[in-house]
């Protein structure tokens, strides 16, 4: 059934101006209210109230007047969000949190970290190494994006494929809840079994649960070591297999990414980094620990890609060579935008068995739609990015690109795969959702959120799709 939300009027802002008297940091005119209006995603919607807190009694206090009075609120970070999760899709109250960085305080001892939900994440690799300790999930957009949207969209990166996603790294939580009260869970031990882990439900809840105010994450020892290869392949479907066989080897990588010949032409117009262009995939291999571990590892990997079918393997020498690799795959993204304006960027993601099967049926798909698809990702553990270049002023088009989009979905699903590896469901996927958990786990999901936010103000439309919701990227 449809909530009846309370517009925001001038009595509303007045109450909210009372919590926050900092005038700035309360904003209604439209030039800002613009600036929320959407993320990393697809689709505009403009909220009706932006406000910036910066303590947990501030959110508390506004989340309280929001259930009283029946307001949507959606939490917001840095809005890297690339599945729709902060767009405030039913209007009301944008909490932007991202001002809130005051608090990053390393425990050495302890091997944990203390931080407020708008430090960047980036901030916190930079604090955990200059006490020889490291903070493994690492998404792409650390640099910029805030650890309270991380945790929201339980976030993963390319270290995912050795050191797991961010929720496997929260001890404990800080959060307000749908009627403005806060509660902690876990805490700063490693161990911690007492009730319900609700720390866990927390974590990749994408903000319909309660907005998260501080988290408690664990540290490791920074490996001493680190050694990179580059494995060029004329073939994209045998590059998959390489990647199968290097996984069962023994061999653990801290990294294993891929670039499509796509994705190595975007990079090469872009910004040439010396990829080999005529290759129809590239892998990059990163493996680390102790010295001689390391240095036999990086070399057995190669091996085995050669033997498997790589045309050439290349190990770089110098940390410059080393680094220089890695930009290269973390420049696909923005190069791929020169291609075509609008880019749809997903991450289907399959069991590593089935990666050349994957590989091959979205080679298909984009024949068959005849769409700019491009693919690269986490390919170590399944992770894949088809992503789709277009220009969504042609309708035609973005037709073409929501049916192709379906059927990247279904066939993940079908490998026996998942809708997200580390992107979240947002309000783009949630059509889909019934696809993978079928109708009775969605319900059990459905019944959480309810139990936990009657009045469904915290973050409506995510996760949970509408009556006859579908894909719709011509509209929004």
């Amino acid at each position: 059934m449809a909530v009846a939300y309370r517009k925001i009027d001038s009595d509303i802002v007045r109450r909210v101006r009372a919590i926050i008297p900092e005038p700035k940091r309360v904003m209604t005119e439209k030039a800002d209210l613009a600036g929320y209006s959407f993320d990393g995603s697809f689709g505009t919607y403009m909220p009706e109230l932006v406000v910036q807190p910066k303590s947990t009694a501030e959110v508390a206090s506004i989340v309280k007047l929001a259930y009283e009075e029946v307001i949507p609120v959606y939490p917001r970070g840095q809005s890297t969000s690339l599945s729709g999760g902060p767009l405030p899709v039913e209007g009301g109250i944008v909490l932007d949190l991202s001002r809130w960085d005051q608090k990053l305080e390393v425990y050495p001892e302890d091997l944990i970290v203390v931080v407020s939900p708008g430090v960047l994440t980036g901030n916190i690799h930079a604090a955990a190494e200059k006490v020889g300790l490291m903070y493994p999930p690492d998404p792409s957009s650390s640099a910029v994006s805030t650890i309270g949207g991380n945790l929201a969209e339980n976030s993963g990166g390319p270290r995912g494929l050795k050191y797991g996603v961010t929720k496997d790294y929260v001890l404990g939580l800080e959060f307000v809840t749908p009627q403005g009260e806060i509660i902690r869970t876990g805490g700063r031990t490693v161990k911690n079994v007492t009730g319900y882990d609700l720390t866990k439900l927390i974590v990749g809840s994408e903000g319909t649960l309660g907005v998260i105010t501080e988290a408690t994450l664990q540290l490791i020892p920074k490996p001493p070591k680190t050694a990179t290869l580059l494995a060029i392949f004329d073939d994209i479907v045998t590059s998959g297999e390489a990647i199968s066989k290097v996984l069962t080897s023994g061999i653990l990588p801290s990294k294993m990414e891929i670039m499509d010949q796509a994705s190595i032409h975007a990079v090469e117009n872009y910004e040439p980094s010396g990829l080999p262009v005529d290759a129809e995939a590239i892998i990059l291999i990163e493996v680390d620990g102790h010295a001689r571990t390391v240095e036999e590892e990086i070399k057995e990997a190669g091996r085995i890609c050669e033997a498997i079918g790589a045309r050439e393997v290349k190990i770089a020498s110098t940390a410059v060579e080393e680094a220089n690799l890695w930009k290269a795959r973390k420049l696909v993204s923005p190069a791929i935008t020169r291609v075509k304006p609008t880019k749809i960027s997903e991450d289907a993601t399959v069991p590593r068995s089935q990666i050349p099967a994957m590989f091959a049926r979205l080679k298909t798909i984009r024949e068959k739609y005849n769409v700019n698809l491009v693919v690269f990702g986490h390919a170590g553990d399944g992770n894949l990015h088809p992503n789709i270049v277009a220009d969504k002023r042609d309708k035609e088009e973005m037709k073409r690109v929501e049916q192709a989009v379906t059927e990247i979905f279904e066939t993940a699903i079908e490998l026996g795969g998942t809708l997200s590896g580390e992107h979240g469901i947002g309000n783009m996927k949630a059509p889909f959702m019934e696809m993978e958990l079928g109708k009775a786990g969605l319900q059990m999901m459905k019944l959480i959120k309810d139990s936990w936010d009657p009045k469904n103000i915290m973050n409506p439309g995510k996760i949970f799709p509408a009556p006859g919701q579908r894909l719709n990227l011509t509209e929004g």
